[in-house]
């Protein structure tokens, strides 16, 4: 038997109808990841998929095959229920990032739109989703930032340039060889936390401990009166200070003191009871270090009358956070992880540097520009990057290997300081292009807010970003597709062979 069919997209360039021969362990077994047509998914209703829709089109630009065996070295163990397929698990982190969907509401719009079911994989519409609002966790967990880098570089391996770049033409290599331009900056993600008082936080924690005295103390007495802590007492004078119109400093600062030691006395107890035998689940133990840190900073703050601290923790719940001072108008101090993105001159995006913790970063310039010789074999002509990348160290760095930093070189200004002003206008203009990227991903990639709860899945919803981003604001051209398939009805062989009509 043999059928053949002949499609055309306008806005796909990488179709997969090549069977996939990984093979792997009993913990995951990745089928063939043979694309089914438009006109074939669900036909036994009548429906018929539009070939303009984007997620019929990103359905292509995707190597699946190659995520597969990258997702495969995640399962060594040969034992277990096999796990569901990458490409459900990154299609539907993807959807969701897209558009900025809940877990709850995730599940339901992919059992209600059959594009999104195309997209992830299935070979019919189905009024059910084939996972459940839990799962995606599991899949956050398992689908990390290292897998997304390697998958976000395999995209760009093959994608064409951006709009913006599309038209420009092609360079010819400076006096060192270098070709091309790389534009650098950073910014910060910010977390799902409530903005950080030190009174609203030391009132959580004392709660938190409040409940595990509750628990150690059943441990040992059936009936009797628990350690006395004042538990209603502080809570009636936290609820003043959150109610009251004017917080004075002298206010603040009586209140902290109260509430240091009445959570010094709770550490005291919980220790007692730990030292007799008592027992707290893994994660109240975990809870208990953190608190126990906490407490050594709040207290070294109140004693030496500053408000900075080394590895600030501003979040019981996620104790991982830090502060990022950005300076900007609307805020000031953000808190979330900080991250700096690299464009080449095809206008593609990738993360040079990924760190909860402040840093700064000039120190990154250096590493990003080998990566960028790593990559293409020499390095760039121009380095586009603001006012803290450009320290002397990276300026030495750009005269020993002929990369032409923006901006105007220090000291007094020279005879052509008209055209050093002109030319470094230019610059600027063209490194705006990295704050659109900035503000594409926070406005329609999921980077403004991150709801993740865990230090992995935060980054790893960081990285999913840029590579949204780069999936949706690279384009394809147009190209026709012919695939046919033989041999007996059972068996899968497919092959395609891919006609592009764009002209040279």
């Amino acid at each position: 038997m043999v059928c053949c069919a002949i499609l055309y997209a306008n806005k796909t360039r990488h179709c997969l109808f090549f069977p996939c021969t990984l093979v792997s362990d009993n913990m995951y077994k990745p089928i063939t990841s043979h694309q089914i047509t438009f006109n074939d998914f669900n036909q036994s209703c009548g429906m018929q998929l539009s070939l303009d829709n984007e997620w019929c089109v990103l359905a292509g630009r995707i190597n699946w095959d190659a995520a597969e065996k990258q997702y495969a070295q995640n399962f060594p163990s040969r034992k277990g229920h096999p796990a569901i397929r990458l490409r459900q698990a990154l299609g539907a982190l993807v959807i969701q990032k897209r558009m900025g969907l809940s877990d709850r509401a995730l599940v339901k719009s992919i059992a209600e739109n059959p594009y999104y079911q195309y997209f992830i994989g299935l070979q019919a519409f189905s009024a059910k989703c084939p996972f459940t609002p839990t799962t995606l966790v599991g899949f956050r967990k398992r689908i990390g930032m290292e897998l997304l880098v390697k998958l976000n570089e395999m995209f760009l391996s093959t994608a064409q340039a951006t709009p913006e770049h599309k038209a420009e033409k092609a360079e010819k290599p400076a006096d060192g060889g270098n070709i091309g331009t790389m534009i650098l900056d950073a910014t910060c993600s910010p977390s799902n936390i409530r903005r950080p008082q030190d009174f609203s936080l030391l009132n959580e924690a004392r709660e938190k401990t409040d409940a595990m005295i509750d628990g150690l103390h059943a441990q040992f007495f059936d009936e009797g009166r628990r350690p006395r802590t004042y538990r209603r007492v502080m809570r009636a004078a936290c609820l003043e200070m959150a109610k009251s119109k004017k917080r004075t400093a002298k206010k603040i600062r009586a209140l902290v003191r109260r509430q240091l030691c009445s959570l010094e006395r709770n550490l005291g107890f919980v220790s007692a009871y730990l030292a007799r035998g008592g027992k707290l689940p893994r994660k109240s133990l975990a809870n208990l270090e953190t608190i126990r840190e906490f407490h050594r900073q709040q207290k070294q703050m109140f004693d030496s009358k500053i408000h900075r601290v080394e590895d600030r923790i501003v979040s019981a719940g996620q104790p991982y956070i830090r502060p990022i001072v950005r300076g900007k108008a609307k805020a000031p101090v953000e808190f979330g992880a900080k991250y700096d993105v690299g464009i080449d001159g095809k206008g593609h995006a990738r993360l040079e540097k990924l760190s909860f913790n402040p840093y700064n970063e000039s120190g990154v310039f250096c590493d990003a520009a080998e990566r960028y010789k790593a990559r293409t074999g020499h390095y760039p002509r121009r380095a586009l990057v603001d006012k803290i990348y450009r320290t002397r160290e990276n300026r030495e760095f750009c005269k020993a290997n002929g990369i032409q930093m923006s901006g105007r070189a220090p000291g007094r200004p020279g005879k052509d300081a008209m055209e050093e002003k002109k030319a470094e206008h230019r610059d600027d203009v063209d490194r705006n292009e990295v704050e659109r990227f900035f503000s594409r991903g926070k406005r329609t990639c999921g980077a403004a807010l991150i709801m993740t709860k865990l230090s992995e899945t935060t980054l790893a919803a960081i990285a999913l970003s840029v590579l949204v981003a780069n999936l949706f604001g690279i384009p394809v051209g147009d190209f026709f597709v012919v695939y046919f398939s033989d041999g007996p009805e059972s068996s899968q062989e497919c092959h395609c062979c891919e006609f592009s009509d764009a002209v040279a």
